[in-house]
């Protein structure tokens, strides 16, 4: 197996500099690159005034996929400023990556410890490699197939980009704010919390993130949930901000990797997977959604984007495939019109599925708190 040096260099390599059409590295566009033995990587990146930005974010995500890399950190400098740290050793004609023993790095500010909030009961992350799989529709639909067997349930909205559940849960207002917490609002049994209530429906959320963090640490700590059984936190899509934000606030006591039978969307839930259990959050399993198209007339199911997806997926990563989700054009409609399908639809098959997804997660959480 090749060393994590010889894993970044090969991924540097990959990533082209659209300016002149050489890689990074040929392009002597990165230099000073660092790895810790705990798999941290640190560089820096010559930019200058004519190049594309985007190239940071290109070099970050590509050693963000290389196996062994824990954390990326990219230090953009001024291309024209002068550099005294050589791109490579003048005796040798290959880049050289130092490696910077943890134990001799500078301290560090050490990550947050997670405090624990009893009340919250079972903490249910669901999330996602990528967006448009249907992430939203399944956490709420679980939130309010949990309530309504009884369970005291809440739903804290961690998609800050782009907070849906407001409408799919059908509630729209400023929370009230009595004794320094905010109120939660209700909806077909559930509590619910969104940044969706508190900002403007045009108003991008263009922060970074240490602001991510801090409305997730709030959302947990500063509202008003009483005592819950679940809670249930609908994440962003991808491995980023919000899922580190919300392990490193809380004890998570297991997460459900949604995704469609596309390969491309499988591939995807596979990396948002790995993350979970790399900060030791236990994957519950895995739901697909839109498995099949399934006839109004007839009945008959059509698998319009694939078949087996989370079954591979599922077998991959050894967990059990908690659900299939038809693809059914009464959960979109009701979905827009504040009605989770469990309410709205209870007999149709996508309900049923829904329902019984609810079912195993319970019994999953549970059996992971033992």
């Amino acid at each position: 197996m090749s060393s994590l040096q010889e894993r970044i260099e090969a991924a540097l390599s990959r990533v082209r500099d659209p300016r002149s059409g050489r890689d990074v590295l040929t392009a002597e566009k990165v230099r000073d690159i660092a790895t810790s033995t705990a798999g941290r990587v640190r560089l820096t990146l010559l930019l200058a005034a004519a190049d594309d930005p985007t190239l940071a974010r290109d070099v970050r995500q590509a050693l963000e996929r290389v196996e062994g890399v824990t954390e990326v950190r990219v230090d953009v400098r001024d291309a024209t400023a002068p550099v005294t740290t050589p791109a490579r050793p003048a005796a040798s004609s290959k880049r050289a990556l130092p490696v910077i023993e943890t134990r001799q790095a500078a301290p560090r500010p050490s990550a947050p410890t997670p405090v624990a909030y009893p009340n919250l009961g079972m903490i249910i992350a669901v999330s996602s490699g990528k967006g448009g799989v249907g992430k939203t529709t399944v956490a709420t639909n679980l939130a309010v197939a949990l309530a309504a067997q009884g369970a005291r349930v809440g739903l804290m909205d961690a998609d800050i980009y782009g907070p849906n559940v407001p409408r799919m849960m059908g509630v729209d207002e400023p929370p009230s704010v009595i004794d320094e917490k905010i109120i939660p609002l209700v909806a077909h049994g559930v509590k619910v919390i969104s940044l969706g209530f508190l900002i403007e429906k045009e108003q991008p959320a263009i922060w970074r993130g240490p602001i991510i963090m801090k409305i997730i640490t709030q959302f947990v700590r500063d509202v008003a949930w009483g005592e819950l059984d679940f809670f249930v936190v609908d994440m962003p899509p991808g491995t980023g901000d919000a899922q580190l934000s919300l392990v490193q606030s809380t004890n998570v006591n297991g997460a459900i990797i949604v995704t469609t039978p596309q390969e491309v969307s499988v591939g995807d839930a596979l990396r948002g997977a790995k993350m979970f259990q790399r900060v030791n959050v236990p994957v519950l399993g895995i739901v697909e959604n839109m498995s099949w198209f399934e006839c109004s007339h007839c009945g008959k199911p059509s698998a319009l984007f694939g078949s087996g997806g989370g079954e591979r997926l599922a077998a991959a990563l050894e967990l059990p495939l908690l659900g299939q989700i038809p693809l059914y054009p009464r959960v979109l409609e009701a979905g827009d019109q504040g009605q989770p399908i469990v309410v709205a639809d209870p007999a149709s098959s996508a309900a049923k599925a829904l329902v019984q997804v609810a079912d195993r997660v319970r019994e999953a959480v549970h059996a992971t708190a033992r």
